[in-house]
This record gives structure tokens, C-alpha cells and sequence, in this order.
């Protein structure tokens, strides 16, 4: 339970103002369903005739205790009302009487669920709002660690089983203690003899009830592990629907869904059978306390000299029997928050997830690009596994061009993901204008780099929302400006909707070459002194490559620009191409200079000649 009060402090906190609230309606539900109870014994005084003691009022600031005064105080008005109304219709004043009690205690019951929904949706909202966030923070390599559909399990089911499982909870855990110290507290005042017998039988109850929930979060843990792995397929299934339906491979992908899916039911079954135990195990325990506690206060009544009358015995025992209520809601709570608890612990392994890319301490003013970048002895590599850079040496002057060739895996990519910091050097410095980059803000050191990659990054939104993305302000003037550069504009206004048309998911109501020419608006909006090409026209046919590669021409005329290329056709102009294999830059200069050397360089041109 440690866990579970470190999650409500963490979680619940800025809605403290509702559990008072909580806390005070079930207070007062708790002592209008007393309040109402104890009308009991006198009714069941008048319908037996059981009592013919004449009372007389005694003041409540008497001396005598407060107990004795109240009970007194009852019979004597009870019996007043008897002598002026007749027994019946005393009978029909005490069960309205009642009724008025029953309407405050349920709207007290109402009131107290009701103010928690605030802090059930409210915690939810935060906790999900938080994962996000610290998703939107980790670096890329996280992601490259984790499959997505195991976060979107994790953002979707096991959030969702946090507020099934825990807010819901909290509510039964405000309002259950509050009644059973009321209830308990009627109980000692009643008889403490029988209380006492009660007591030394309700800790068998709790033991067979924890006894059965031991398991269940390590049970709840699976069935979210299998969870993740049906969500993790179906994200890989949508991803790749292309290839399935080439490879007509849709019985195969079937039959792994439906293993994976079986799986997960049968790891849910446990879970909600163990679950569903609680109801008829709790029933059957406190219908045995409730035969213990009668055989016991039957044996007190019967005896010469008994602490308790019939009226008062029965009385006791419906208080008794509505403890049960609370007694068994904590054993439904008891199996809920282990589920839920499994649940945080997924999430807090996003949120206590470790991002290597720090900000500086102490960042250093930024003053724009304007001078250089150099890559001095570098080295990288990924956790757990090999070197994917060796000792790069390269300086990048401003307003020059240069491109990154060699064979796939030779580490071209991951180069370029170091300027902006996706990834951070395992030894060496890149340098901006003579200054560590790992000095500068994060922020500052990606407004100026923009990328244009090889699949166009697009979101399920409007044309002018992905050409303005990330760029504030941005008016439909800058936009379309922007678009005719990229010779995106033509096209876009063949739409029926124009500018405001919505692209799909990733972009999937555009052609290849459409997607590609979106991108490079929005980088040429963003306007950066340093430009990334990652292979920018490699997926496009002739037509397309023209048109991209055109509006590509306009947008690195005056920008720092490294391009990785396959086409070396489209980099023969480049003021230095660099050669990289297996993670090192074996050969650098111009065209003609490499080709000259008739090394890795001439192969690859020849090879694409032929």
C-alpha cells in the first residue's frame, strides 16, 4: 500500500479540495443512516408493548451520560406521541421519519461519489498529459529501443485501468473508513461485550480476503505485457498493410493476431476470475461472522444476565450487517489497486525512463550560425552495441554544401542526427562557431538547423498546418510563398479545398513527389541557416525528382547544406563530398577529385553508371 499512497500524493494532491468535500458528505451520510437506525428499538418497543416504564425528560445538560440521556429522551417523546397520535399512527410518523433520514444519508452517498469524479477524470488527464510529456522529451533512440504500439498500450489501457482501478478505489477508501468507525463506534456504545467478540472475528475475514489478492498483480502485470503485444501488432499490421496484402500474407498475420489475442485473454481470464471471487468469498465470510456474532448475542440474551435487550440486540445487528457493506467494498478495493498499481508501474517506467541529452547548466548566449561546424574526433555508437562512428574529422563552412555517400549502414544518417542533438557523441565535439553545441540550448540549436528526409514527415491535419508546423505565426501569405518555391503551390490549389485541405493520415491523400514538395515548404517557412537533405528524392519518380529537385535548388542557394545521396547525380555540384564506410570518412573532395582517386568514390559512380 506504500505505492499506492505515493501514486495519491504524486497524483491527487491539487485536488485535495474534493476529498474534503468527500470526506464531510460521508460523514453525515454516516450519521443520518445511524441517526435513522436507531429508530429501531422503539419501534420494535411499540409493535411488541415490550416496554411499560413511564419516562421522564431529563435535561441534555445533565450530568448523567450522554448515552443514557439520548435513549431516555427518545422513549419519553415516543411516548408522548403515542398518548396524543395512537400507536399507528406513531408508527407512520417514526417510518417518515425514517424515509427523511434515508433521503439525507443517499444524498450525502450521492454527493460524496459525485465530487470525486472531478479528481477521478483529473488524475487521469494529468497522468496521461505527463507520459506525453515525457515522451515529447526522450531522445529519438528511446523510441528506436521500444516498439510504439507497447506506448500506445501503455498511454490507452493502462491509464485507463489507473482510473478503473485506483480513482474509483480512492473513493471507496474516503468513505468506507468514515463509516465503519461510525458504525463501530454505535456498536461499542450499544454493547462493548459483543463488540469486543465481533472484533476477535472480523480479522479471519480480512485474512481470507488477502489471501486470495496476493497474486493479482503480478497476474494484472501480464495481461498488460500481452496487452501491449496485441497493440504492438495491430500497429505493425496498419504500418505494413501494403506488404501483407503483396505477400498475401493475411491467413499468416491472422493467425499471429489471433495467437496474440488468445494469449491476452487468457491472462485477462485469470485476472477477472481471481476477481471475481471477492463478492461471493466476502459474502460467505461475513455471513459467517454474522452466524458467530448471533450465536453469541443469542447466548447473552438468553442468559439471566444479559448486557442487552431483543429491541437493542436487533439493532446491533443490522449496524453490524451494515458494516459488512464497507468491509466488503475494502476487499473490492483490495483486489482493484493491485491491477492499477501494475499499471502505474508501466507508466513510471516511461516516466523514470532516463534522456541522455541534457540541457546545459550554464547555456551559452546564442548569436545565430555564422561561421562553421566541425566535427572533431567523433565517435558514437548506440547502448549495447557497436561502433557506428569512428574519429570524424569535418569541418562544414557557412554557405557550403556538403554531401554524405557511401553504402547503407555506414553511418551517413546518424552524422547528421548528431548537429541537432538527436543523438550525443559517445567521445569527441561538434563544434558551432568554435563553441561545444552540448553548450547551447536545445531549443536554440534546433531553430536553426531544418530537414527534409527521405519520407516525408507529415500529420494528419491541413496542408497550411503542416507547412506551418512549428513556425508561430505564420500567415496564409508566408505560406503560399513558401509553396511556390517549392512547387507546391499548383497543386495545392487543384484541391477542392485549397490550402485548408485535410492530407490524411501521414500525408495519404498526396502523391510521393506531393508529400516530398509539402516538406520542403515547410522547411523553407522555417527558414534555417543549416539544411539537412537526407536522401530527399531517392522514393520518387523522374517527374517528381525534377520538380522536387528544382524547388530543393531554390531552397540551399544560400543555406549551409549536407545532403545525404544514393543519386550521386544530384551532389556532382556539391563544394565537398565525403565518402563514409563502416562509420569513417575514407575518401573527401570535389567530383572530380574523387574520381580521379579511382577509389570507394569511383566504384559507386560506376556502378550506378552501369
Amino acid at each position: 500500500m506504500r505505492q499506492f499512497f505515493r501514486v495519491l500524493k504524486q497524483y491527487a494532491a491539487p485536488y485535495r479540495k474534493y476529498m474534503a468535500w468527500a470526506v464531510v458528505l460521508n460523514v453525515f451520510s454516516a450519521i443520518f443512516n445511524i441517526f435513522s437506525f436507531t429508530l429501531i428499538i422503539p419501534l420494535l418497543q411499540i409493535l411488541f408493548k415490550m416496554d411499560t416504564k413511564v419516562y421522564e425528560f431529563i435535561p441534555w445538560d445533565s450530568s448523567e451520560p450522554i448515552k443514557d440521556i439520548f435513549m431516555n429522551n427518545m422513549y419519553y417523546y415516543m411516548t408522548e406521541c403515542i398518548d396524543r397520535f395512537g400507536g399507528s399512527n406513531t408508527l407512520i410518523i417514526i417510518g417518515l421519519f425514517m424515509a427523511l433520514m434515508t433521503a439525507l444519508k443517499t444524498g450525502c452517498y450521492f454527493g460524496s461519489s459525485a465530487v470525486m469524479i472531478p479528481l477521478r477524470t483529473g488524475v487521469v488527464r494529468d497522468i496521461r498529459t505527463q507520459v506525453y510529456n515525457k515522451l515529447m522529451g526522450l531522445n529519438i533512440g528511446y523510441f528506436s529501443q521500444n516498439r510504439k504500439g507497447d506506448i500506445i498500450a501503455r498511454m490507452s489501457g493502462d491509464v485507463n485501468e489507473v482510473e478503473y482501478s485506483i480513482t474509483s478505489s480512492l473513493d471507496m477508501l474516503i468513505k468506507n473508513p468514515i463509516l465503519i468507525t461510525f458504525y463501530f463506534a454505535t456498536l461499542i456504545a450499544t454493547s462493548w461485550q459483543l463488540t469486543l467478540f465481533t472484533v476477535a472475528v472480523v480479522p479471519l475475514m480480512a485474512w481470507g480476503m488477502s489471501a486470495l489478492g496476493k497474486k493479482l498483480k503480478r497476474r494484472s502485470l501480464e495481461a498488460q505485457v500481452k496487452w501491449s503485444e496485441t497493440m504492438s501488432q495491430l500497429d505493425e499490421t496498419l504500418g505494413g498493410l501494403r506488404i501483407i496484402k503483396a505477400f498475401i500474407a493475411e491467413d499468416k498475420m491472422k493467425a499471429r493476431f489471433a495467437n496474440t489475442a488468445n494469449e491476452h485473454r487468457r491472462a485477462v481470464s485469470k485476472v477477472a476470475t481471481r476477481q471475481a471471487s471477492a463478492h461471493p468469498v466476502s459474502e460467505f465470510l461475513g455471513t459467517c461472522m454474522i452466524m458467530i456474532v448471533l450465536w453469541f448475542g443469542g447466548t447473552l440474551i438468553l442468559s439471566n444476565s444479559s448486557p442487552i435487550n431483543a429491541p437493542e440486540f436487533i439493532f446491533y445487528m443490522v449496524i453490524l450487517y451494515s458494516v459488512l457493506g464497507p468491509l466488503k467494498e475494502f476487499s473490492k478495493a483490495g483486489y482493484s489497486i493491485p491491477r492499477g498499481l501494475a499499471s502505474i508501474e508501466r507508466l513510471e517506467a516511461i516516466m523514470s525512463a532516463d534522456n541522455p541529452i541534457k540541457e546545459p547548466a550554464d547555456p551559452v548566449k546564442f548569436e545565430g550560425f555564422n561561421d562553421s561546424i566541425s566535427f572533431r574526433n567523433v565517435c558514437f555508437s548506440y547502448e549495447d552495441s557497436k561502433q557506428v562512428l569512428t574519429d570524424i574529422d569535418l569541418t562544414i563552412p557557412k554557405g557550403k554544401m556538403v554531401a554524405l555517400v557511401g553504402q547503407s549502414g555506414s553511418g551517413k544518417s546518424t552524422l547528421v542526427d548528431l548537429i541537432p542533438r538527436f543523438h550525443d557523441v559517445s567521445s569527441g565535439t561538434i563544434e558551432l562557431d568554435g563553441k561545444n553545441i552540448k553548450d547551447y540550448r536545445i531549443k536554440d540549436l534546433r531553430s536553426i538547423v531544418g530537414n527534409v528526409n527521405q519520407e516525408a514527415i507529415l500529420f494528419n491535419d491541413t496542408i497550411f498546418n503542416n507547412i506551418a508546423f512549428g513556425v508561430e505565426g505564420a500567415t496564409m501569405e508566408d505560406v503560399v510563398a513558401a509553396a511556390k518555391i517549392a512547387n507546391a503551390h499548383d497543386f495545392i490549389m487543384e484541391k477542392e479545398e485549397g490550402y485548408q485541405t485535410n492530407i490524411g493520415d501521414r500525408g495519404s491523400k498526396l502523391s510521393g513527389g506531393q508529400r516530398q514538395r509539402i516538406s520542403i515548404a515547410r522547411a523553407i517557412l522555417k527558414n534555417p541557416p543549416i539544411l539537412i537533405l537526407d536522401e530527399a528524392t531517392s522514393a520518387l519518380d523522374t517527374e517528381s525528382e525534377k520538380l522536387v529537385q528544382e524547388a530543393l535548388d531554390r531552397l540551399t542557394g544560400s543555406r549551409t547544406t549536407i545532403a545525404i545521396a544514393h543519386r550521386l547525380s544530384t551532389i556532382k555540384n556539391a563544394d565537398m563530398i565525403c565518402v563514409m564506410h563502416e562509420g569513417r570518412i575514407v575518401e573527401r573532395g570535389k567530383h572530380d577529385e574523387l574520381l580521379a582517386l579511382n577509389g570507394y568514390y569511383k566504384k559507386l559512380t560506376d556502378m550506378q553508371a552501369l
